[in-house]
């Protein structure tokens, strides 16, 4: 039997990715589990960011941002850059992540995780307590390891999902699109 719960925003697994604003110079990293892919004809994700946060006028500023998805190595880095605020620490240099040039956009990416995906901000939607910055993917960079026949395999990533206050990884594959057709 189910039972009915008061609404809330913890219901699935989601993705802990670590966002990257600024440039070189002036940058910081934030975490974000408030994302996901809305299209693909442009290929375009979203973040929803609070208007608080340090990241959020970096955002919005340079108009650009690189979603790095951290793997299994980068869980208690991942947290510190959701639990301290860029206006008080240098996360980079706190949690002792590298800057990487990116190839298409000036917002650096970081270099231990394995998956970096460079944004360019398309709209910007007010939502009540965050707003969401709609993107188009314009590059994206793997560990040469991770990469099969010219795709992704997340499978050998181990990247981090978020889940009530707790971090999991998902990284066993259980099926192909398509599977009920055969």
């Amino acid at each position: 039997m189910k039972k009915s719960i008061q609404p809330q925003t913890s219901y699935a697994p989601i993705p802990s990715v670590l966002v990257t604003s600024g440039n070189m110079e002036k940058s910081n990293i934030l975490t974000v589990a408030w994302t996901g892919i809305i299209n693909s004809e442009p290929p375009l994700l979203y973040i929803s960011v609070r208007q608080t946060r340090y990241s959020y006028n970096l955002i919005k500023e340079n108009m650009e941002f690189v979603v790095n998805l951290p793997n299994e190595k980068l869980v208690w880095e991942t947290d510190l850059c959701g639990t301290k605020s860029g206006k008080e620490v240098d996360k980079f240099k706190e949690a002792k992540l590298t800057k990487e040039v990116s190839k298409i956009v000036k917002t650096p990416s970081i270099k231990e995780c394995p998956i970096n995906i460079e944004c360019k901000v398309k709209e910007i939607k007010s939502l009540g307590s965050h707003d969401m910055f709609i993107a188009e993917i314009v590059n994206i960079n793997a560990d040469e390891e991770l990469i099969d026949n010219g795709k992704i395999n997340l499978a050998k990533a181990n990247l981090l999902g978020y889940f009530g206050n707790e971090y999991y990884i998902a990284n066993k594959k259980v099926g192909d699109r398509g599977i009920c057709l055969k």
